[in-house]
């Protein structure tokens, strides 16, 4: 696969972040239960690369990062607190071997054009753990927005790389751990409005997850029609209502930790 091509705006996957970046940071707050989860697997490393970076979601506040972010308009949106991010690619690190504690890389791996070589590279520039916080793609079809968007759920479940090929480009020791979903989750992927469906029926929120763009937009439209429609009416939550209730879900959304062996 060629690792090389690019979009104008420097996006090097398949989602184009020139069209669907701006307005992302606004939905794509991270959530510090999430957080918590990539800090402690990340233990405590005191410099860590942060591969596919975006807007600096789940950067640890207590490490020396250095980012890596291809698409211009991602890298815009980083906080005037982070560093900037370094124009490369996952599958083309500019950095030494072993020349950080840690690597980690969130929401990110489903966009690399070779997932596989990417995840070598972080386990090449990392001495110590390589984070990977991804979705799970044998799990993504068991969300209920799989009746509304059917399109979207495949997509997502298409672009996402098996967790075994994760584990097996890190080589290593490798844990896998779900990672629960808050309710009120900050963070507006797909299954973070699990108990909120009503915030799929705003563009901006379906922008901000990738897999809307591979979606005509009349049918994005006819998708939230029909989400509307049974939000009126009721029958969502006759149906799921008890979402609603849960204090988190046990999703798609996944942990993996790798170590050297």
């Amino acid at each position: 696969m060629d690792t090389g091509a690019r979009r104008a705006d420097g996006s090097a996957g398949d989602a184009d972040y020139g069209a669907i970046g701006p307005g992302y940071r606004e939905h794509r707050r991270p959530d510090p239960r999430i957080a918590a989860a990539v800090a402690e697997a990340l233990g405590g490393a005191e410099s860590v690369v942060n591969v596919g970076a975006g807007a600096g979601s789940y950067e640890p506040v207590s490490a020396r990062v250095a980012a890596v972010e291809p698409s211009a308009a991602m890298r815009a949106q980083r906080p005037a607190r982070l560093p900037p991010a370094v124009d490369a690619v996952a599958e083309r690190l500019p950095f030494g071997d072993d020349a950080f504690d840690a690597a980690m890389t969130t929401f990110s791996v489903h966009q690399w054009a070779d997932p596989a070589a990417g995840l070598r590279e972080m386990r090449r520039v990392a001495r110590g753990p390589v984070v990977v916080l991804t979705c799970d793609p044998d799990l993504v079809r068991d969300f209920w927005l799989y009746e509304y968007a059917p399109l979207v759920c495949d997509t997502e479940a298409r672009r996402h790389p098996p967790v075994a090929d994760i584990t097996a480009a890190l080589g290593g020791r490798a844990a896998v751990r779900r990672v629960p979903i808050p309710a009120d989750c900050s963070d507006g992927f797909n299954e973070a409005y699990y108990a909120r469906p009503e915030r799929l029926l705003d563009p901006a929120a379906r922008r901000a997850c990738s897999a809307w763009s591979f979606v005509p937009p009349e049918l994005a439209d006819r998708y939230a029609d029909a989400l509307r429609r049974d939000l009126e009416s009721g029958a969502w939550d006759e149906r799921h209502g008890a979402l609603r209730r849960r204090p988190h879900l046990e999703g798609s959304l996944v942990l993996v930790r790798a170590v050297p062996a």
